[in-house]
């Protein structure tokens, strides 16, 4: 099973956008996202569109095209984030409904739900509590490795 990036290349592209504008750019380019990220303009420009879609980010066509943040690193979580490019739940039941006729079967999804739910609503006050502005001082402040 491979973990889910989604949120990190999300929340990478918005501190770089930041910083971006912060210094003195109007817009981003996706291909300069990428290119921080280490994958395919296509990948952020999807990415993009999500956060567009939740008001994250505004994009500009023709002469000057590009990205720029739609609200302050500083108002936007990441909950807000992560809700823009992973819908839906954490953790997902079985594809088929399990033998009713097993006890483990009949209980498995009623137990799990339970416990699935109470660790989403840690993920979302976590998230919830953590701004972009704090993401972007953290990656500012790790210290550089030689390469």
């Amino acid at each position: 099973m491979s973990a889910n990036s989604r949120l990190t290349l999300a929340a990478h592209a918005l501190a770089w956008i930041g910083l971006y504008q912060r210094q003195g750019h109007e817009v981003a380019t996706s291909e300069g996202i990428a290119s921080s990220a280490n994958t395919n303009p296509v990948v952020i420009r999807r990415l993009l569109g999500e956060l567009r879609r939740a008001g994250l980010v505004e994009s500009r066509r023709g002469a000057g095209a590009g990205w720029s943040l739609a609200r302050e690193l500083g108002s936007i979580t990441l909950l807000d984030v992560y809700e823009a490019v992973e819908p839906g739940p954490l953790f997902a039941m079985h594809r088929t409904r399990p033998d009713q006729g097993c006890v483990v079967g009949h209980g498995i999804q009623p137990a799990m739900r339970d416990i699935y739910q109470d660790i989403e609503e840690a993920l979302r006050r976590e998230l919830a509590g953590v701004t972009l502005e704090k993401v972007l001082s953290d990656v500012l402040a790790a210290p550089r490795q030689a390469l």
